[in-house]
């Protein structure tokens, strides 16, 4: 079975004139298979190599470099909490952040919930330092965060019905 759709090698296909080379495809291309199957099985590094006429090794490279992706063994929960540690956000509570909500969620930051709901990481910098300590969930990010307002933001967006890990 393919873990490339039919639908994602055509978005691939289209990526393909506004690039200078096939392989700078690769990091867009890891992109929407993370977002379907919130990992990236080692099929579709040779499924997307194929379709790029790369090497394999050469998607891996792109694939390893990357702190973001999530190879099969340690797939993402339906969303991603990232918690930034910065030194803004570290003065301003982001570590102290981190700790409650892996205490609360039961994970060390990195894991994901039993129910598979919740990946807690830590971010070395989301770029919000005026808004110390900020959260990035799935793709939004949220400045001057405290517990209860991340908490309340992920019941939010649990409740919201969200089905493809995006808010």
């Amino acid at each position: 079975m393919s873990i490339l759709t039919d639908k994602m090698r055509g978005e691939i296909v289209e990526l393909l004139p506004r690039y200078p080379h096939k392989q700078a495809v690769t990091l867009p291309a890891l992109h929407m298979v993370q977002d379907s199957v919130r990992c990236v099985p080692r099929q579709a590094v040779e499924e997307i190599a194929q379709l790029l006429e790369l090497n394999p090794a050469q998607v891996e490279d792109t694939l390893s470099f990357y702190g973001f992706f999530r190879h099969e063994q340690l797939p993402l929960g339906k969303h991603r909490l990232w918690v930034c540690r910065s030194i803004s956000c570290m003065l301003r509570g982001g570590e102290e952040l981190l700790v409650e909500i892996c205490k609360r969620f039961g994970i060390k930051p990195g894991e994901t919930t039993p129910d598979g709901k919740l990946t807690v990481e830590f971010a070395e910098c989301l770029g919000m330092c005026e808004g110390a300590p900020c959260v990035l969930v799935n793709d939004d990010c949220y400045p001057n965060m405290t517990l209860d307002g991340t908490l309340r933001l992920l019941d939010e967006i649990e409740h919201a019905g969200d089905t493809n890990g995006r808010v």
